[in-house]
């Protein structure tokens, strides 16, 4: 539109700096000719083109956003559907479990594993649909609702699913947090944004982090996300709420996506980002430095391969996040004890937790993060150093590494 606003400006500009008497140069040949009939046209006719695109512009944007809506009720549609479906599956799978593995379990005072399971499934199931019913509830309440209440709504029921589910895995699971540094639990909330550069590794790592800023530490999460947690309807709806960004996006680059998220950051909000892009393997270990390889970054690569617990941070989406909120903190985050359970086999194995799960953190204040995406670059690097070097400290015999 401006494209076109701008060729016409600029086709008229010689009929205009003309005697206007029709006898001068603009006026004499037939380019001259064409040019004064559109100068001396209704302006209202010259700039009918860009209304007609900027109408069928909106036209478009409107039936994309239709459609969107459509796709996203069919899917929250269906996998609602699919969980109440499940409730039933779930509890009769738990009475079989229980059943069958009681002249076993109780003689040998077993570890109940197949109960604890199913049950803890069951729990899960019943509170996601809590979710959505609670979600559909309160949207009906208050249908004109601005965004900012919204989200503050869906942030605080969000809170309060996590902690239920959090209490039952507690019980079912033994699970046990140790924080090193201990969390300033009873403080202010921070006053400047966070961004938190979080080490992914285990079943549940994210739920864990994100019960623990909404409940313990107070904070309202920004979260980047894999889209296939879309297929969780309560996420999908209290999310769809609250400031997030599920990969790949429905529209534009992953960097678009999360550089519009952090952009949007302010006090008490902390943007959540995994930057290794997903649990760690050694398959996916050997990728990734393949892939450095493959671009030619070989010192990168190098050092990559020196981490034996952890991926290489990806760059991306991180320098994005850095660049598009550069008065915010960056707190990093390692874990360890969830990491063994990279599969259903070592579920069984290692179901209830025999130790506590470890998780440390350390803050920077924005003052201290490098400038220019080189220089942040190795930066971020050196902080996963310090992750895996960390990880080296906690390991186990299971711990996944190479």
């Amino acid at each position: 539109m401006t494209g076109l606003d701008s060729g016409l400006n600029a086709g008229t500009s010689p009929a205009s700096s003309g005697t206007g008497s029709g006898t001068g140069p603009a006026s004499t040949g037939p380019a001259g000719a064409g040019t004064d009939a559109l100068a001396s046209a209704d302006p209202a006719a010259r700039v009918r083109p860009s209304t007609r695109t900027r109408t069928r512009t909106r036209t478009g944007t409107a039936a994309a956003a239709a459609g969107a809506a459509l796709v996203t009720a069919a899917r929250r549609t269906v996998t609602t559907a699919l969980v109440v479906a499940l409730i039933p599956v779930a509890a009769a799978l738990l009475i079989t479990v229980t059943v069958l593995s009681a002249p076993v379990s109780i003689p040998s005072r077993g570890a109940w594993r197949p109960t604890r399971m199913a049950g803890f499934l069951l729990v899960y199931l019943v509170v996601d649909l809590t979710g959505v019913l609670a979600a559909s509830a309160l949207f009906l309440h208050h249908p004109r609702a601005d965004r900012d209440r919204r989200a503050a709504e869906a942030f605080a029921l969000l809170a309060r699913l996590l902690a239920a589910l959090r209490k039952v895995a507690d019980r079912l699971f033994r699970l046990e947090v140790e924080m090193t540094p201990a969390l300033p639990v009873g403080d202010r909330p921070p006053d400047v944004p966070l961004v938190v550069f979080v080490r992914h590794a285990g079943v549940g790592d994210s739920f864990l982090l994100l019960q623990t800023l909404l409940t313990d530490v107070r904070l309202l999460p920004h979260t980047v996300l894999k889209g296939v947690l879309r297929a969780d309807p309560c996420l999908d709806v209290l999310l769809g709420r609250v400031p997030h960004c599920f990969l790949p996006p429905a529209h534009g680059t992953a960097e678009d996506a999360i550089t519009e998220l952090a952009a949007g950051l302010r006090s008490r909000d902390a943007l959540v980002i995994f930057p290794e892009g997903g649990n760690f393997t050694p398959r996916r270990h050997r990728r990734a430095i393949a892939s450095l390889r493959r671009l030619g970054q070989y010192r990168r690569a190098a050092r990559a391969a020196r981490l034996r617990y952890v991926l290489p941070p990806r760059d991306a989406g991180s320098l994005a996040v850095l660049a598009a909120a550069p008065t915010a903190e960056v707190v990093f985050v390692v874990h360890s004890g969830l990491d063994v359970i990279a599969s259903a086999r070592a579920a069984w194995d290692f179901l209830p937790f025999r130790r506590p799960v470890r998780v440390h953190w350390w803050r920077i204040p924005a003052a201290e993060v490098p400038v220019g995406d080189a220089a942040r670059s190795e930066w971020l690097l050196g902080q996963w150093e310090r992750m895996d070097r960390w990880t080296a400290e906690q390991a186990v015999a299971a711990t996944p590494h190479v």
